[in-house]
């Protein structure tokens, strides 16, 4: 089976997908241990709170990992794709899911119960290695974020999340820098601790300015030298060139 994925192209090692990690061997020897299942767009694969059974290693198709606090207001904490792996927290501490999981497009999965995840990893001590760093990596990457946004307003944070969200999930169209996941205006929301309606009237100041274009769950990001000015640093990398 040819792996439909690999290291990403943010530069982050967080971006590194747990599967693209593994030697051939091993992550031939690990999809082995489950059954493929398909996801619907919008299907959730994972709900918080609920017991845990499984784990998901994602083999086509992007999620969105979100977290719900007692008062309603969702929060997205990161977007998985291919070659990452979901679920992996519950299954090796027992507590219940600490996220939701859903699919923003039709999706692709290997489901692997508990006990032979962790059979395998007991029996594979280059793997367990691999899955500790990669839990290392996300939780570096995500203190890293909290530190920037808690020094940023919401406009900036804003302007940060569509850059980072062009330098690793967008393509180059012949109108700007197309989005490539298909995320609603409360999901942009809860990226920045925002209100939907914040959200709202930062877009409509930036479709004002030319910087962006927005249509139902599309974002094509058309002066990305608005969005640095904003954020308050030139990010650089390939939206440098554009």
């Amino acid at each position: 089976m040819a792996a439909p994925y690999g290291p990403g192209g943010g530069g982050l090692d967080d971006r590194v997908p747990f599967l693209a990690r593994l030697e051939k061997e091993d992550r031939a020897a690990l999809l082995a241990l489950g059954r493929e299942l398909a996801f619907a767009s919008r299907a959730p694969l994972i709900h918080q709170h609920e017991p845990s059974s499984h784990v998901l290693l994602i083999l086509h198709g992007w999620t969105k990992v979100t977290a719900a606090a007692a008062n309603g207001y969702e929060a997205l904490l990161a977007l998985r794709g291919p070659g990452d792996i979901v679920g992996e927290s519950a299954a090796l501490t027992g507590r219940p899911r600490s996220a939701t999981v859903s699919a923003l497009e039709p999706l692709k999965a290997v489901a692997i119960e508990h006990e032979k995840f962790k059979e395998f990893l007991a029996g594979s001590p280059a793997v367990a290695l691999k899955l500790l760093g990669l839990t290392a990596d996300r939780t570096r990457a995500a203190d890293q974020r909290r530190l920037e946004f808690g020094s940023m307003s919401v406009r900036e944070r804003f302007a940060v999340l569509l850059l980072d969200l062009a330098r690793t999930h967008a393509r180059r169209t012949d109108e700007g820098i197309e989005l490539g996941v298909p995320l609603s205006k409360q999901e942009l929301a809860g990226a920045v601790g925002a209100s939907r309606e914040m959200v709202q009237r930062l877009l409509k100041e930036l479709r004002d300015r030319g910087a962006v274009h927005t249509g139902r769950r599309e974002l094509v990001i058309l002066r990305p030298d608005v969005l640095r000015r904003i954020a308050g640093t030139d990010l650089g990398g390939p939206l440098a060139h554009f």
